[in-house]
Parts: C-alpha cells; structure tokens; sequence
C-alpha cells in the first residue's frame, strides 16, 4: 500500500522540491494518547529529528483540549520528541485571544486540564459558551448547563474547540468534542464557531507564523477531514497517515481525498527527504 502512496507523491517532485515548511498533527501521528500519558508511535520520533535537521520548518498542529500547552509538550518531550511550546498551535490560547478581543465572558464545559488557559478572561454573568474536549465532564448535568446558559441569551454564541468526531487512545476510539457540539447547535439552533482545524484562520496563524504561502506546506494527520481536508481548503496539500484514528474507509470518503497516504510518519519523512535530497 505504501508505493500508491509514493507514486502518487512522485508525480509532483516540484512541489516536494518547493516545499517550506511542515505541519503535524499530534495526536495519532506522533503518538497514542492514553490514561497511562500515552505511548509515541513507532518511528516518529526520529521522524520528527530528521524533519528539524533538514531545511525544512516544522510546526505541530493540535485539537488537544484536555491538558494546556506546557503540560502536553512536557509530556511529549518525556516521549523523547524535540519540540517546544512555541512550535505548538492548538485552539484554546486562540479561543482567549477572541474572547478577549470580542469582550466576551465564557461559560466553559472543557476538560479541567485546560482550565488554566482561560486564567485571564472574566466568567462571572457569561455571554457565551466555550466547548472542548471535556470526557467524563460531558454529563448531562454539565450539557444542560451549557444549554441553559445559550437559551437564555439573546444571540448565543457558541465556541467550539475542534469539531472531532472522535480520536484514538490506548484502549480505542473516544467521541470528540464535535458530538456534543452538534447537539448544543441543534438544542439551541446556533451554529457554533470553530475555532482549531478545520477552521481556515486557525491554518492561517500556523502558517503566518512560518512566513510561508499555502503551496510551500504540507500537512501529515490521521484525521481525513479536519487535517487533510481543512489543510487542502486552505491550498495546502495533505497527507494521510495510516496511524490513529485512520479508518480504511477513509481512503474512499465521498467528498475528501488525500494527496498521498503512507503507512507512518516516518515513511513521509524519508520520501520527502530523500526528494529534497537530503
């Protein structure tokens, strides 16, 4: 299966030559995540050392909402993986910095993990609502909560971390954030801003960060539609990586195709490499 993905890379050596800069998504690419912290996925963290010693420029794009920044980077440098908490672009200091800029005062069902990150916004008396990745927090106490505070205004507004279906852990597939979103839409007929992929500004930043154009990227997730298909609507190309909550079904996805599939992180990074001839 790995050489259709190959071929299919082939066939644009002038991309691959032009390319500038990296994006990975985290979770199902780098490593499994888990109650145990999670294990790294065989071969990408050497993966990722060879993309940081080449020309290329790598960032590391999340949906994670269960733990702050600092905390998941430690845990993945514990992995073994080089990364730092300014390589990291994930939804919740993006979520603050619209809140803030919006004056707005949130009423948050999130994981308590990152409840830090929202430290400098005033909750008292909210405007809106604030939805992540809350696991056992998604009780129906705590979504009727959320409800209650969204019918009571006069325009709710919804934020939502991430639209995730679902994603892998250890032990198997866990419902994302994008479940519960959707029945708040539907309780409250409000269509919710998503803010994290697929969402176009939230690839701009990463993007405007690196200083390069959307051809000059190319992002590498397990997720077909909110990695490949969010990255491709933003001119990039995307590729699909048979690790985490990758699905056989999804190389047959009635509206979504990626640009190449390969097995693992790692055999990304040596077809990209060895085109640049490195």
């Amino acid at each position: 299966m790995l050489i259709v993905f190959l071929n299919l890379f082939a066939m644009d050596e002038s991309r691959s030559k032009s390319l500038k800069g990296v994006i990975l998504d985290m979770c199902g690419v780098l490593y499994d995540s888990g109650e145990d912290g999670g294990v790294a996925i065989s071969g990408s963290v050497n993966a990722v050392k060879r993309l940081k010693e080449s020309d290329l420029m790598v960032r590391f794009c999340t949906n994670e909402t269960q733990a702050h920044r600092e905390k998941f980077v430690a845990k993945l440098q514990r992995m073994g993986f080089d990364i730092s908490v300014s390589e990291v672009f994930s939804p919740a200091p993006a979520a603050v910095a619209v809140l803030k800029e919006q004056g707005l005062r949130p009423h948050l069902l999130v994981h308590e993990g990152v409840v830090p990150e929202f430290d400098s916004l005033d909750k008292t008396n909210p405007n809106c609502v604030v939805i992540g990745d809350a696991a056992e927090k998604f009780s129906y106490q705590n979504l009727n909560g959320a409800f209650r505070v969204l019918i009571g205004l006069e325009k709710p507004l919804l934020f939502s971390l991430g639209r995730g279906r679902y994603y892998k852990e250890t032990d198997g597939l866990k419902l994302d954030v994008g479940v519960y979103m959707k029945a708040l839409e539907y309780a409250c007929d409000v269509e919710a801003e998503v803010i994290g992929k697929p969402a176009p500004m939230f690839f701009q930043s990463v993007l405007n960060n690196m200083g390069i154009q959307p051809q000059e990227a190319l992002m590498i997730g397990d997720d077909l539609v909110n990695d490949v298909g969010g990255a491709q609507h933003c001119g990039m190309k995307g590729i699909l990586v048979r690790t985490g909550k990758y699905r056989p079904i999804d190389e047959r996805h009635p509206t979504v195709m990626a640009d190449g599939y390969a097995d693992n992180l790692a055999a990304v990074v040596d077809m990209i490499l060895t085109q640049r001839g490195h």
